[in-house]
């Protein structure tokens, strides 16, 4: 597949080629956060976009909590599909293959920066949402000096990566109808986003 950033230049599938070790690379860790910000339990699975190998989703699965993996990156789900009871489903952050107000938890971590598009994914994400139903995107904080030089680092691998600032992730969502947070700790920022009852 020749893969194209948006500017036209060739993209290399970077996900494509770490997938096997992926996890050695990036280990799972626990998030107690993370879960507190999803609020937990919820009706149906959470839908872990850009999930990748489960390495998330096999931590909130721990937890009793039924997970979806969407990825675009096959590779990377067949890692996912060896986890015990992860679901996985293959689709594109920016045009997902879910129907409208369908989910009621929907997780983000490490991935945005990675789309395509932020603007569309953020619609997608905000038009699978079921009324009452929350997202959370976990992103590195591009105010952080270290952020800002793995930033450069991406860039320079040809990664298609771009990061955002938090505000401006919130600012990815409607303002009608939305409540929105941002929860910083460490490097990592946490954007919460409520789709009003």
């Amino acid at each position: 597949m020749n893969l194209r950033s948006a500017r036209g230049n060739p993209v290399i599938d970077h996900f494509k080629l770490v997938a096997p070790w992926y996890e050695r690379i990036i280990p799972p860790h626990g998030d107690a956060r993370l879960l507190e910000l999803l609020d937990l339990p919820a009706s149906g699975p959470v839908v872990d976009v850009g999930g990748g190998t489960g390495r998330v989703a096999q931590l909130l699965r721990a937890e009793g909590q039924p997970v979806v993996v969407l990825d675009e990156n096959w590779s990377m789900l067949q890692q996912a599909r060896q986890k015990d009871e992860l679901g996985v489903l293959r689709g594109q952050s920016e045009k997902l293959p879910l129907a409208s107000r369908s989910v009621e938890r929907i997780l983000m971590v490490d991935a945005l920066h990675h789309v395509a598009s932020q603007e569309h994914t953020a619609r997608e994400l905000w038009r699978v949402l079921k009324p009452g139903g929350t997202i959370v995107i976990e992103e590195p904080d591009l105010r952080r000096l270290v952020v800002r030089l793995l930033a450069l680092a991406e860039k320079a691998a040809l990664m298609r990566s771009r990061f955002l600032e938090p505000e401006a992730i919130a600012g990815l969502f409607p303002e009608a109808g939305s409540q929105k947070q941002v929860v910083t700790e460490g490097v990592m920022a946490y954007v919460v986003v409520k789709k009003h009852a």
